[in-house]
């Protein structure tokens, strides 16, 4: 595949990731008027949050297999389908039980999208090239949550349910893009059906190898570390220094945005000059001890400095350890990145439950919490030893 040809393809498969958390970032502003709207619960909302992850979770090893099975293309487009159908059922639902059935559909279409693009991008790039494109992926999924909520707040002007078919349009064109313009990634044939009949045959058994284990366990903590520090921020800094709406804004649109620039431009660079995973080890250290900072700092400054650290050191983890993963899946792309999404979504499940439930105790607990996970993953991870998996 031609240079041209290859970064086409390797844009369009991010355009549709883009696509896929835009419509995520998009539903934000909309939540609170819809919740008043059909005269919802907050607890109602909360749950539709875990249908959504909950449903990705149940889904993501059966769909990691099936990318390796089936085809990373099919799943794209079958992924793509199912997101615009989600949205589509969110803006027509006038009762919640349609509500649910939409998150559902869209933590299936999740499932089906994160191991296929990783598998895809890890397939038409050299290992070179990888660290590159993977903080692409990153960046693609990064710009999407930034920029999806201020989408979602001006369409919301001209209607509560615009956002959602505007969703709905943008996954059914990429859809269709994608069943026109890609071509599904060529493989051995030999190392494909191997691969196959050892993932049908070891299944998770595979996670008791440690190459898989500790990056595995490190997906877990991170995204646990993550959502716990997203879903009492607001409430933290409301709190402890009276931020407003607009500066909480501020903060994380340009942490957002510092991140997807690291990702863009230095991220591939980085890992070339001291490899995966000693760029997750100092990025897990650096949270830790960062976050025990968020307790103790009380400047509107140094807030300021820290939350940026924090979410720069999670911005880089994520694509460090995709690349890793790419690296040492070998021809089972699929699979390995279906225990990505299950263990990133068990982490976005547990995390925000347990977060509000400290806070509720003392608005500090869910952040020495994380600190204390994030420095045991931190000791865990020097005992991680760079190999290759056939």
């Amino acid at each position: 595949m031609q240079k041209s040809s290859l970064n086409k393809t390797i844009y369009l498969v991010l355009i549709n990731l883009f696509i896929v958390f835009l419509g995520i970032g998009l539903v934000i502003p909309v939540m609170p008027t819809l919740m008043r709207e059909m005269h919802l619960e907050g607890s109602t909302m909360g749950y539709l949050v875990a249908a959504f992850a909950f449903t990705q979770l149940l889904v993501s090893p059966i769909a990691g297999k099936w990318v390796d099975t089936f085809g990373r293309k099919k799943m794209i487009v079958i992924g793509m389908l199912l997101f615009a159908l989600s949205e589509m059922l969110f803006g027509f639902g006038k009762d919640v039980t349609v509500l649910y059935i939409s998150r559902m559909l869209g933590g299936v279409s999740a499932a089906f999208m994160m191991p296929a693009v990783t598998a895809f991008v890890a397939d038409i790039t050299s290992l070179k090239e990888r660290p590159k494109a993977m903080g692409y992926v990153a960046a693609a999924i990064s710009t999407g949550f930034i920029i999806g909520p201020g989408i979602g707040g001006f369409l919301a002007e001209h209607g509560t349910r615009l956002p959602f078919f505007f969703a709905a349009a943008l996954g059914f064109l990429g859809s269709v893009f994608s069943l026109v313009i890609l071509k599904e990634p060529k493989r051995p044939e030999i190392e494909e059906k191997k691969t196959e009949k050892q993932v049908a045959k070891s299944g998770f058994r595979k996670l008791l190898e440690p190459i898989y284990l500790i990056p595995m366990l490190i997906i877990l903590v991170s995204s646990f570390g993550l959502a716990a520090f997203e879903t009492v921020y607001s409430l933290f800094v409301d709190h402890k220094f009276a931020f407003t709406p607009k500066d909480i804004a501020l903060i994380i649109t340009v942490s957002g945005i510092l991140g997807v620039i690291a990702q863009v431009l230095s991220f591939d660079r980085i890992v070339d000059k001291i490899g995966e995973i000693r760029l997750i080890q100092i990025c897990m250290g650096v949270s830790a001890i960062f976050i025990f900072a968020m307790i103790k700092v009380s400047s509107y400054w140094s807030i300021l400095v820290v939350t940026f650290v924090i979410f720069l050191m999670f911005d880089l983890i994520r694509p460090a350890l995709t690349t890793y993963l790419s690296k040492i899946a070998g021809d089972a792309q699929g699979f390995v990145g279906g225990l990505n999404s299950t263990f990133t979504s068990i982490g976005n499940i547990i995390g925000p439950g347990i977060a509000g439930i400290l806070f509720d105790v003392n608005i500090d607990y869910p952040y020495v919490l994380s600190m204390y996970v994030l420095a045991l993953s931190f000791v865990i991870s020097l005992f991680w030893k760079e190999r290759r998996a056939n």
